[in-house]
């Protein structure tokens, strides 16, 4: 495969990827507060303090997110950005199946979101691997 048409594909994975954060980043946390974003926080059962409060945590989570989404966008020259995404989707995913299982088999759920993602973060981490003398 050439390394321009590598390249693209690099390119289309870390867009979508980069979209999925984006949305979810906007949609339930900052622009729409998710009653099951505010559910999930607050199971981890945090302090009663304005500091912990679910609906700050979530918009926080959100910026964070759409942080992320912008930085596979424009941070292309180092594969970081991709292990982050991997890694938030892992942990994300490991705390909604301990602490809000129920979750797991809603329409449009984490688990198939989330196993989508870690797959454009592998797509895009094995395009821009570098190119090695034996290919």
């Amino acid at each position: 495969m050439t390394e321009r048409r590598l390249a693209q594909i690099a390119w289309l994975a870390r867009l979508a990827l980069a979209a999925v954060f984006v949305w979810h980043g906007l949609a339930p946390k900052i622009l729409w507060l998710s009653p099951d974003e505010v559910a999930m926080i607050g199971a981890h059962g945090l302090p009663d303090h304005a500091l912990f409060a679910p609906e700050l945590i979530a918009r926080i989570g959100g910026v964070a997110e759409v942080l992320l989404g912008i930085a596979l966008l424009t941070i292309r020259r180092q594969r970081w950005p991709l292990l982050v995404a991997a890694a938030v989707l892992l942990v994300l995913l490991l705390d909604v199946a301990l602490l809000s299982p129920h979750l797991l088999i809603q329409a449009f759920n984490p688990l198939s979101t989330n196993l989508a993602a870690l797959a454009l973060c592998a797509v895009a981490w094995l395009a821009e691997a570098p190119a090695t003398a034996n290919s």
